[in-house]
């Protein structure tokens, strides 16, 4: 699949209307996400025939994405009941197999590294002071391959430092700088639109530890 093919089918996606600000409920645009999957595909092969997971899936974006360039399997993961609920409408309309569980990541067990990649758009931790790191810590215990992941520009030094010393992950590279098109969404917001800058992250865990329980 082309990427501007995948990029229209990621925009006729259904979002969520009432968007919750205490879990920093932003819509990952089809511009990145299209971007974030292809790259994940095509530089690295870490989405064709692999199980998929997607943190905070919120409206399913990431995941469907990977199941329109062939994962095997992929679940989303998220806390709100009316983001899972979107996201199984979406996949519907797409005609994509997608599981969904309800959950807090911070509380996720899941056994054997049964995932071969995370895709996540997490939190920026604005409202909740280190909610990005909760969902880059769980990723990286849980992974056998490789994750994605988004997180402003100005975060870099601290990403990448926590990833590898308090993280355990082998490597930790950003792949490109994108823009991330906040829209006016909630009371606080004063402009139509804001434009973040966002890294685009790919760590690969210490696949050599004990496997997380």
């Amino acid at each position: 699949m082309k990427l501007k093919q995948l990029d229209g089918l990621l925009g006729s996606l259904q979002q969520s209307e009432n968007p919750k600000i205490e879990l920093e409920q932003y819509p990952t645009g089809p511009h990145i996400a299209s971007r974030l999957l292809y790259t994940a595909e095509n530089s690295f092969g870490d989405v064709s025939d692999k199980v998929v997971a997607d943190f905070g899936c919120g409206c399913g974006t990431l995941g469907l994405a990977a199941g329109l360039l062939g994962a095997e399997h992929v679940i989303g993961f998220d806390i709100a009941a009316e983001s899972i609920e979107i996201a199984s409408l979406n996949a519907d309309e797409l005609e994509l197999d997608m599981d969904f569980i309800q959950c807090d990541i911070r509380n996720l067990r899941l056994s054997d590294r049964a995932i071969d990649t995370v895709v996540m758009n997490p939190p920026f931790g604005t409202r909740k002071k280190g909610a990005d790191m909760d969902f880059l810590s769980m990723a990286l215990k849980v992974a056998s391959g490789a994750i994605y992941s988004l997180h402003k520009t100005t975060t870099r030094d601290h990403i990448k430092r926590t990833a590898l010393r308090e993280y355990n992950a082998s490597t930790a590279e950003v792949l490109c700088e994108l823009h991330f098109d906040v829209p006016q969404l909630y009371k606080f917001h004063k402009k139509k639109e804001v434009d973040v800058a966002v890294d685009l992250w790919r760590f690969v865990p210490n696949n050599n530890r004990p496997k997380h329980l």
